[in-house]
């Protein structure tokens, strides 16, 4: 027996590559589960994105010359300027030049503005994106906070009041609550500028950072309550329905304090609200265009209202096509975070729950 206690304890295996790196197995069996869907989305998107600027009404040559001059222009001069644009031929032949040229990167040439597209979305692109990824942070983090204090004192009169103002808040269109924000904040008080998102004059540097933190409070404001009742809604619900699983009602028996019993809930409450979050972000991209247009904000949205009203085909394309493959992104992202927030997905026996 002696002896037995002198045997000494086998040293531990080293760490190999793939355990410190078992973390990543989950990620990979989302992202092998979703891409293949999120590429028949996009081939989806392609198509629909060439189909639709053409089925609205009206040719684009017809905006690229002017009234007075139409009756002089002859057929061949606009059969030339259709080529010009890749608008000329069948819709199968301008298909499939669309998607030649996408496969090379090239999104074609904008009718309205005579530059290229890529050039075009990258300058607009930042400012959309500031607008939109601020507003469903803030939107995510206010929208679930309120969410999750409804949950804890849900039936009192708090809860009715924070449920009741969250839904007349979300009841108004974006557009709605800029003009709302506008007459309240620069009209009547004269606190915050209404249109554009860099100052008329010169500055630089942190007062330049200032200045356009300070135009683009209104329109964050308009996308983040917009975005905020969607939030609230599935993070109230789903801490309800934590409230009611065993697990809590288990811990709360055993002496576990109140803050901890909600701790436990509110991490297993925390995947709908990821999903919701990711699913505001097709939301607001859509949302941005009449906010842009209200405030005059140089972004995606008011680019896009700008070649509708042009017929500006190869722009509407681009910005469709970029907004799709952005919301297809980040349901991708959201399928990657979802092993970190739940730890049933990382088993092998649940990648499909």
């Amino acid at each position: 027996m002696s002896d037995l206690l002198l045997v000494p304890a086998p040293a531990p295996a080293p760490a190999t590559i793939g355990g410190r790196l078992g973390f990543l197995a989950p990620v990979g069996r989302q992202l092998l589960r979703a891409l293949p869907l999120s590429l028949l989305v996009l081939g989806v998107a392609v198509v629909l994105n060439f189909a639709l600027p053409r089925l609205a009404p009206g040719d684009p040559i017809d905006f690229l010359i002017p009234a007075e001059q139409a009756s002089l222009v002859s057929p061949e001069q606009r059969q030339q300027l259709a080529a010009s644009y890749g608008l000329d031929g069948s819709q199968w032949e301008q298909f499939t030049r669309y998607v030649a040229n996408l496969a090379q990167g090239d999104l074609g040439t904008s009718t309205r503005h005579g530059r290229a597209v890529t050039s075009l979305l990258a300058e607009r692109l930042p400012w959309t994106l500031l607008l939109v990824g601020t507003s469903v942070v803030l939107s995510t983090l206010i929208g679930a906070a309120l969410g999750f204090r409804s949950a804890w004192r849900r039936g009192t009169k708090s809860d009715v009041r924070t449920l009741t103002a969250v839904m007349v808040a979300d009841s108004f269109p974006p557009f709605f609550v800029a003009l709302l924000l506008v007459l309240l904040f620069s009209v009547t008080l004269q606190l915050l500028p209404v249109f554009g998102a860099l100052p008329a004059g010169e500055a630089s540097g942190l007062a330049l950072v200032a200045e356009v933190a300070r135009r683009a409070i209104l329109p964050i404001a308009s996308l983040t309550l917009a975005g905020l009742g969607s939030a609230y809604l599935v993070a109230r619900s789903a801490a309800v329905g934590e409230l009611g699983e065993d697990y809590v009602t288990m811990a709360a028996a055993k002496g576990l304090a109140p803050a901890g019993v909600r701790r436990h809930a509110r991490r297993n409450a925390l995947v709908p609200v990821w999903t919701v979050a990711m699913l505001n972000v097709g939301a607001l991209f859509g949302g941005a265009a009449p906010v842009e247009t209200v405030f005059a904000y140089p972004g995606l949205g008011r680019l896009i209202y700008e070649s509708v009203l042009s017929r500006d085909y190869p722009v509407l394309q681009g910005c469709f096509l970029l907004i799709a493959a952005g919301v297809i992104a980040a349901n991708l992202l959201a399928e990657v975070v979802y092993p970190f927030l739940d730890p049933r997905v990382r088993r092998p026996g649940r990648a499909g729950a």
